[in-house]
């Protein structure tokens, strides 16, 4: 689907890969609505829309409140006539421990913002999508999504959870209108620990990004809108992500073992 001239709503619009999603749309000639549950960044990137912010309109939605994302449609159909698209972006990770030390409300926090947060936002907009000419559905999981990161276990539960709500999805409507694509980014230059209230850093040398460079959040919203437009199945977003990929489909064992020694660094003793 072509997004010049499209309606797309943009989860976590106020930071990261989100505020790029939303400027890299306005870019290509879409109307955004952005979704954050930070107003302060939200209107960050409205600023950072310049001469393009008449297309933007910003709602301060937290994606896990039912309620609250079941009323969004009607204000985004309301600013902007119609939805064409949701790119479910918004995500957090959890803190780098073991499963046994993670306490259950940081397991709540992080299930409910990456699976159920993605479920409500598209759960409330797929009746309107299914109404359009062409629509699509992103939902952006993880290479922990379907690789296992020692440390975050439950994080990566919830991104392959998000992995086969989307493929069960896109079987589900085909022969529909909506189009669905499922996103695996690896490691990223954003704000995510920040976000997620995890303060050891990603970018570190402890966590091995000598191996792989972390990809700038702009190339990677250009990846994916590409893949959008080309109505891909999936998209891998980082060479991390598509080497990983690789290996894991050759040998499961050997991909998660390598990803251990990685990370092992970052887990408390």
């Amino acid at each position: 689907m072509k997004v010049q001239n499209k309606v797309m709503v943009v989860t976590g619009g106020g930071s990261g890969m989100g505020r790029e999603l939303v400027l890299a749309l306005l870019a290509r000639g879409a109307s955004v609505a952005a979704v954050d549950i930070n107003a302060a960044t939200l209107e960050e990137t409205r600023s950072l829309a310049g001469s393009q912010g008449d297309r933007v309109s910003t709602h301060v939605v937290n994606i896990t409140d039912r309620a609250l994302v079941e009323a969004l449609p009607e204000q985004v159909i309301a600013r902007f006539g119609a939805v064409d698209g949701i790119i479910n972006n918004a995500g957090i990770i959890q803190p780098f421990v073991r499963l046994k030390d993670l306490d259950y409300a940081a397991i709540d926090r992080v299930v409910n913002v990456n699976l159920f947060g993605t479920l409500h936002m598209t759960k409330a907009f797929l009746p309107h999508l299914l109404a359009r000419p062409e629509a699509h559905i992103t939902n952006v999981s993880s290479m922990g999504g379907f690789l296992p990161v020692p440390g975050q276990t439950i994080y990566g539960a919830t991104k392959a959870a998000v992995k086969l709500l989307s493929e069960g999805l896109n079987s589900e409507l085909l022969g529909t209108n909506v189009r669905v694509m499922v996103v695996f980014p690896g490691a990223m230059a954003t704000n995510i620990t920040v976000n997620s209230g995890v303060t050891i850093s990603l970018t570190s040398d402890k966590a091995g990004s000598r191996s792989f460079k972390a990809l700038a959040p702009a190339k990677a919203a250009g990846i994916i809108l590409d893949g959008i437009e080309s109505n891909r199945y999936r998209v891998l977003v980082g060479s991390d992500s598509t080497f990983m990929d690789a290996l894991y489909r050759l040998h499961p064992q050997r991909a998660a073992r390598f990803i251990y020694n990685q990370m092992r660094a970052l887990l408390p003793e």
